[in-house]
Order: C-alpha cells, then sequence, then structure tokens
C-alpha cells in the first residue's frame, strides 16, 4: 500500500527547530495542483529555488530530507482571465508546473516513497489552509510553539490535524465479492466506502454503507488493516463481512455506476498496489480472505 515505503521512513512528528536550509524540499499547492517537475522523475523545487524572505512550514522529514510547505503561494502563483488561470511568475520557477496531485499516482512517475511525502503534504497543506481563523471566535490562528497544533490569539483554542475515520468493505457471498464503480472520478474497481458518522461504530458504518450503496444485510463483520489515505484526508479501515440472507443488489445509482457479485478469478484489479481496496481484493481473489 502507499505507506509501505520500506527502506524509506516518513518522521512525521513536528520539530520547531528544525529550519529551511537551501536543500531542503518545498511543496506548494494551489488548490488541488501541486508544483512539481515531471522529467522521466518527479522533481520538487527546494527552498534555494524561492527568494531569501520566503516563509516556510516544517512539514515532516523522509529518512532525513526534510519537506516545508510554502506559507504563501500568492507570491509565486497568480491567476488571471476569464478561466482562473494560474501563471507561475517566479522565473526561477519556470521549469515548474501545476498539476493535480491526485493524478500522478497514475502517470507511473516518481517513486512511491515520494507520493506518500506528496500526499502527506497535501493533508497537511489543506489542514495549515482551513485553520487561518479561529471556527470558534473568528480572531487570527498561529502555529503553536511546541506541537503540530494551531492556536487561537483570542480565545486560545487548538486546533489538530483533521483525521477523518472511513471504511472499506468487502462483502463476501461465498466465491463471490461486491464489486462497484464509482460514478465519479476513476473507473477501476472498487469495494463499498464510507465515512464514519457522528456516534456510529465502525461496525455500525460497515452496516449502513452497504445498506446504502447496495441495499445488503451483512454479518461476521471483522477488522483486517488500516491505511493513511491523505488525499481525502482520511484514515481507511478495512473490513471483510458476509452476506446476511437476500443477495439481490439494489445499487445507489447517485453514487455508483456499477455493482455487482465477481467471482473470484474475475476480479480485475488495479493498476498500482498504492490503496488499502486493491490489497483486499488481491487477498480475496488468491483466496486468503
Amino acid at each position: 500500500m502507499i505507506q509501505d515505503i520500506y527502506p524509506h521512513k516518513l518522521h512525521n512528528e513536528y520539530d520547531k527547530d528544525i529550519v529551511p536550509c537551501k536543500d531542503d524540499i518545498v511543496l506548494c499547492f494551489d488548490g488541488v495542483n501541486v508544483l512539481v517537475k515531471l522529467d522521466g522523475k518527479m522533481i520538487f523545487p527546494k527552498v534555494s529555488d524561492f527568494e531569501e524572505e520566503t516563509e516556510f512550514t516544517y512539514l515532516f522529514k523522509l529518512d532525513d530530507q526534510p519537506y516545508f510547505l510554502l506559507r504563501d503561494t500568492d507570491r509565486i502563483i497568480k491567476h488571471v482571465g476569464e478561466e482562473n488561470e494560474a501563471v507561475i511568475e517566479s522565473e526561477k520557477l519556470k521549469e515548474f508546473e501545476l498539476i493535480e496531485a491526485r493524478s500522478i499516482r497514475y502517470k507511473g512517475i516518481g517513486e512511491k516513497h515520494e507520493i506518500f511525502a506528496l500526499y502527506t503534504g497535501k493533508h497537511l497543506a489543506d489542514w495549515y489552509r482551513d485553520m487561518k481563523f479561529c471556527g470558534r471566535c473568528g480572531a487570527k490562528m498561529v502555529h503553536a510553539k511546541t506541537e503540530r497544533a494551531m492556536k487561537c490569539t483570542c480565545c486560545n483554542y487548538r486546533a489538530y490535524p483533521r483525521i477523518m475515520p472511513a471504511v472499506i468493505v468487502a462483502v463476501r457471498n461465498g466465491d463471490r465479492i461486491l464489486l462497484t464503480k464509482y460514478r465519479k472520478g476513476i473507473n477501476y474497481y472498487a469495494l463499498i466506502a464510507g465515512f464514519t458518522e457522528i456516534g456510529e461504530t465502525l461496525e455500525e458504518t460497515v452496516q449502513r454503507e452497504v445498506m446504502e450503496e447496495a441495499g445488503i444485510r451483512v454479518k461476521n463483520i471483522h477488522y483486517y488493516k488500516s491505511q493513511p489515505w491523505a488525499t481525502a484526508n482520511d484514515i481507511l479501515m478495512g473490513f471483510y463481512c458476509d452476506v446476511d440472507g437476500d443477495d439481490t443488489i439494489q445499487m445507489d445509482r447517485n453514487e455508483l455506476k456499477f455493482a455487482e457479485w465477481v467471482e473470484r478469478d474475475k476480479i480485475e484489479l488495479q493498476p498500482d498496489d498504492f490503496s488499502l481496496t486493491n490489497e483486499m481484493m488481491t487477498m480475496f481473489k488468491k483466496g486468503l480472505k
């Protein structure tokens, strides 16, 4: 899966004493896009590519390499014209381009550990973007001095990075498994999935999501494995379960365009090994689950 990057290691703890050096990597986001150069490999800008007075926020280390977030993208990226086209104004960065961060996974460029760092950085960037002002009193937020948290300058409220729990569900029916395809987005086979709601256990989320998307009751729910999935700011938790009673599928056509029982040997896997969904499908295809 995407987090399986051994022998590389992501050190995600916050360190207030790390300051940017010229060769440190900078992640610069503009909405869903990231500033990157794809030249047979994935290249991010470095601190030395920016003006001396540029401000950065420390994110994490990948092995011994620090990653920083560019605080003010408006200094180098302008939006012009009726289509709000993004233009890179810095001459030092003209060789870079803005590419949708989620799409890089499918381009076949970049090592897995680099893509994992990119997605984790996007998760943090979204949080920093949304935490400029206090949700309690509306005052300005500043970074806490000793931990990764944003602190209100008025009421002292502290906010920590948001991680949303979600489930991935493999529903078994003998030698068949329930596969789906989303109405929007990627066209690969997937499993039932959804976010946990207030007051729910994970097992109740499994039951509700399967009922909502496929109209099926399930039993024998058991946990398999988890995965950070930064493109949606969530932590995914995988579950296997069995159909309980009637196996007639009543597909939610607002969310899905495909939902069918598929035999083990006919399962078409996703083209990479990044996702928990693909691993769970693989385990079932091999008869291991």
